[in-house]
């Protein structure tokens, strides 16, 4: 029994838990991952996992072996990366995940930047547009600009913040006028992004808080096809000044309402990854570049200070609670 193959084997399942999962990801036949599993738990004299026709769960010993064979697999995979690094034949890989919204501003930008330092590097991105749409197991890096940070067992680094405004071509502005109070959007056709807040919209006056109903016409995931669709005069949107300030400074869009001041309008762009003990080098030299990046450049946005918690790196927040699943 080669006894490495088979903790390596039994990770995966245990991550997976399904071993035609794990077989099919490790690019082995299910039989092969049942056999080598049936020999560790032979070898060790403990059974490793519950198995039932319909799931797959660990047992106490197996969930034991677990967390002793993750640190094990790392500290592998760190000397493995120290020596093809010194060796001159690093190549990796990072998964990373990121909102449309960062996907269709920023990203570019870093991993072409990245790239010129780590030519060797390569890149597995997933666009979501609702963080529960992604697990924490999903991914190396993950990018996402909100208003409030959910709960999160993540390590959290904010890299920089940007406002939402409310935009429209001068198109539309002159076919129906262009409002003047909030209260006269509710008259106006409105484009949704999928993650703009409600179809309320809401401003601080000197009356306290009002509220105005909208009326959506198109309602899109991608910021930049509502980006699109103002340009074409649909309507009018709310999206993240991110998105549009080469429109504003061309005046190809127009802001509207300046001095109201538009509630829930401030998103901070997130850096988010695990805390494990081990970073992989790959994942820390992704992750300090990145934050350097936004903390070193001249930001349009108001950049965001670090927050220091526990024995976190300097800019990490950790936050410790649950991440959906």
């Amino acid at each position: 029994m080669n006894q490495l193959a088979s903790i390596r084997h039994f990770a995966k399942v245990a991550e997976c838990l399904s071993f035609a999962e794990a077989a099919k990801q490790l690019g082995i036949s299910s039989s092969a991952i049942t056999r080598s599993i049936a020999g560790l738990e032979e070898h060790l004299g403990a059974r490793l996992f519950n198995r039932t026709t319909r799931r797959v769960s660990l047992t106490d010993t197996g969930q034991s072996y677990w967390e002793r064979c993750t640190d094990l697999l790392k500290q592998l995979d760190l000397m493995d990366e120290c020596i093809t690094s010194a060796a001159g034949k690093s190549t990796w890989s990072l998964r990373l995940a990121a909102c449309s919204l960062y996907v269709s501003t920023d990203l570019p930008d870093v991993l072409s930047a990245y790239l010129v330092r780590k030519p060797r590097v390569s890149f597995d991105v997933t666009v979501f547009d609702n963080m529960g749409d992604i697990a924490a197991n999903d991914f190396d890096v993950c990018f996402n600009a909100e208003g409030h940070l959910r709960d999160s067992s993540l390590v959290c680094r904010p890299l920089a913040q940007t406002r939402d405004v409310i935009v429209a071509s001068p198109t539309y502005l002159k076919r129906c006028g262009t409002p003047r109070t909030p209260a006269e959007l509710s008259s106006h056709d409105v484009l949704l992004a999928s993650d703009a807040p409600s179809r309320h919209w809401e401003f601080r006056t000197n009356h306290g808080t009002q509220r105005v109903v909208v009326r959506p016409i198109l309602n899109v995931q991608s910021p930049l096809v509502v980006k699109r669709a103002v340009q074409a005069g649909l309507g009018i949107a709310r999206l993240s000044h991110s998105v549009v300030h080469n429109e504003l400074a061309d005046g190809s869009l127009h802001a509207l309402l300046n001095d109201a001041d538009l509630c829930g309008a401030e998103r901070t762009v997130w850096l988010l990854h695990s805390g494990q003990s081990h970073m992989p080098l790959a994942l820390r030299s992704f992750v300090d570049f990145v934050v350097a990046r936004y903390h070193q450049k001249p930001q349009e946005r108001n950049e965001v200070h670090a927050a220091h918690v526990g024995t976190t790196h300097p800019g990490d927040m950790l936050i410790a609670d649950s991440w959906p699943h």
